[in-house]
């Protein structure tokens, strides 16, 4: 299965200024479930530009040895301007892992949902060491907060075929469950500050929002423009996340 990066070609720059973060708290611990003493293998599964690696490389010690690998040449060769110290492969994620033995942490952010789900399980299982730490973190909307986030899901649903309020699914917990021998949930609730521009190019940034602009044109983002300017506040929408992230722990 393609990821969205892919299928985000040409919009890399865009991808890279708009897309939401994630809090440094959850790769902290992913961090701290690793030898004190170890200089760690890591690689980063799906890794767009490199926006998971903006919190995570200034956790590591020094001397780490991290790999990123993303299918859109775009995104890596973005990845590899940003951070020249990884070392970055533009290729499909479950068949690259495949080549990796020893790994310490195994990372997918925003991407585990897109990937063959079980091929990138085994093997993340079959590249991480004994004890290894594979960690899926992903951003959703919190369509809890209703505002902003409901009315645009809302629209996302209305204009973007195969889109519902049910997109995502996946019990990612039960999932790595069949294959890690232990596996901790955390999650943290955080919100975005955008201009209403900014919000738009986020926007059509999104697999979403491309599917929607197939079917309906430039009316998708002249309607996500609007929505945008009716929840603006002081120049900005603060759009609210809730990132999850699960730890999924090697058989020792």
């Amino acid at each position: 299965m393609a990821t969205p990066s892919a299928r985000l070609d040409g919009l890399a720059d865009s991808y890279e200024r708009t897309r939401p973060r994630y809090p440094v708290e959850l790769f902290s611990h992913a961090v701290s479930l690793l030898p004190a003493d170890a200089r760690p293998t890591v690689v980063d599964a799906g890794a767009g530009t490199g926006i998971a690696l903006e919190a995570l490389l200034p956790l590591l010690p020094a001397g780490a040895d991290v790999h990123a690998v993303d299918v859109s040449g775009e995104m890596v060769e973005l990845g590899r301007v940003k951070f020249p110290e990884v070392s970055w492969t533009k290729g499909n994620a479950e068949q690259h892992l495949a080549t990796f033995s020893g790994v310490d942490l195994v990372t997918a952010a925003q991407s585990y949902q897109w990937m063959d789900r079980p091929a990138f399980r085994a093997a993340a299982a079959g590249a991480l060491r004994p004890g290894g730490i594979c960690l899926v973190i992903q951003n959703n909307r919190d369509l809890r907060a209703g505002g902003l986030a409901g009315d645009y899901e809302d629209l996302v649903a209305e204009l973007s075929p195969f889109h519902s309020h049910g997109f995502r699914p996946i019990d990612v917990e039960g999932e790595l469950a069949s294959t890690f021998d232990e596996v901790t949930h955390g999650e943290q609730a955080w919100l975005q500050p955008l201009t209403i521009d900014e919000f738009v190019t986020m926007s059509s940034s999104s697999a979403q929002a491309q599917r929607a602009i197939a079917a309906v044109g430039s009316l998708f983002l002249h309607r996500v423009r609007a929505l945008a300017a009716r929840h603006e506040k002081d120049g900005h929408v603060h759009v609210p996340y809730i990132t999850e992230a699960f730890y999924g722990k090697a058989h020792a």
